[in-house]
Protein backbone atom coordinates (compact mmCIF):
# COMPACT_ATOMS: atom_id res chain seq x y z
CA UNK A 1 0.00 0.00 0.00
CA UNK A 2 1.28 3.47 -0.91
CA UNK A 3 1.66 5.85 1.94
CA UNK A 4 -0.56 8.40 2.52
CA UNK A 5 1.05 12.16 1.81
CA UNK A 6 0.76 14.24 4.62
CA UNK A 7 -2.28 17.02 5.10
CA UNK A 8 0.38 20.01 4.71
CA UNK A 9 1.71 17.99 1.20
CA UNK A 10 -1.84 17.61 -0.19
CA UNK A 11 -2.91 21.02 0.03
CA UNK A 12 -0.13 22.63 -1.34
CA UNK A 13 -0.76 20.14 -4.83
CA UNK A 14 -2.81 20.13 -7.82
CA UNK A 15 -5.91 19.21 -7.43
CA UNK A 16 -5.28 16.58 -9.83
CA UNK A 17 -2.56 15.26 -8.05
CA UNK A 18 -4.95 14.53 -4.61
CA UNK A 19 -7.61 13.32 -6.93
CA UNK A 20 -4.70 10.96 -7.92
CA UNK A 21 -3.35 9.81 -4.87
CA UNK A 22 -7.39 9.64 -3.71
CA UNK A 23 -7.59 6.99 -6.40
CA UNK A 24 -4.43 5.10 -5.75
CA UNK A 25 -5.06 4.81 -2.25
CA UNK A 26 -9.13 3.39 -3.16
CA UNK A 27 -7.61 1.08 -5.49
CA UNK A 28 -5.18 -0.16 -2.77
CA UNK A 29 -7.93 -0.94 -0.63
CA UNK A 30 -10.04 -2.11 -3.45
CA UNK A 31 -7.11 -4.67 -4.11
CA UNK A 32 -6.53 -5.68 -0.71
CA UNK A 33 -11.02 -6.62 -0.15
CA UNK A 34 -10.21 -8.43 -3.35
CA UNK A 35 -7.56 -10.26 -2.53
CA UNK A 36 -9.63 -11.59 0.86
CA UNK A 37 -12.27 -11.95 -1.04
CA UNK A 38 -10.58 -14.34 -3.27
CA UNK A 39 -9.22 -16.63 -0.64
CA UNK A 40 -13.02 -16.35 1.29
CA UNK A 41 -14.48 -18.24 -2.31
CA UNK A 42 -10.91 -20.37 -2.40
CA UNK A 43 -11.86 -21.89 1.26
CA UNK A 44 -15.59 -22.47 0.47
CA UNK A 45 -14.79 -24.14 -2.48
CA UNK A 46 -12.66 -26.52 -0.06
CA UNK A 47 -15.33 -26.83 1.73
CA UNK A 48 -17.87 -27.77 -0.79
CA UNK A 49 -15.29 -30.45 -2.41
CA UNK A 50 -14.77 -31.74 1.55
CA UNK A 51 -18.72 -32.10 2.26
CA UNK A 52 -19.64 -33.36 -1.19
CA UNK A 53 -16.69 -35.85 -0.61
CA UNK A 54 -18.40 -37.20 2.50
CA UNK A 55 -21.84 -37.40 0.96
CA UNK A 56 -20.41 -39.67 -1.49
CA UNK A 57 -18.89 -41.47 1.44
CA UNK A 58 -21.97 -41.82 3.80
CA UNK A 59 -23.89 -42.98 0.08
CA UNK A 60 -21.39 -45.82 -0.58
CA UNK A 61 -21.91 -46.93 3.51
CA UNK A 62 -25.87 -47.28 2.75
CA UNK A 63 -27.62 -50.63 2.23
CA UNK A 64 -28.58 -51.38 -1.61
CA UNK A 65 -32.13 -51.47 -0.85
CA UNK A 66 -31.79 -47.70 1.13
CA UNK A 67 -33.48 -46.78 4.30
CA UNK A 68 -36.32 -46.74 3.27
CA UNK A 69 -36.87 -50.23 3.59
CA UNK A 70 -36.41 -50.70 7.15
CA UNK A 71 -39.43 -51.08 9.49
CA UNK A 72 -40.06 -48.23 11.32
CA UNK A 73 -40.48 -49.59 14.32
CA UNK A 74 -37.51 -51.54 14.62
CA UNK A 75 -35.82 -48.41 15.51
CA UNK A 76 -38.34 -47.39 18.31
CA UNK A 77 -37.46 -48.05 22.06
CA UNK A 78 -38.52 -50.46 23.87
CA UNK A 79 -41.01 -48.50 25.86
CA UNK A 80 -43.60 -48.77 23.01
Amino acid sequence: MRPVLSDRRMAHSHPTDQRLTELEIKASYTDDLLEQLNMTVYRQQQQIDRLIREITHLRQQMPEDGPASRNPRDDMPPHY
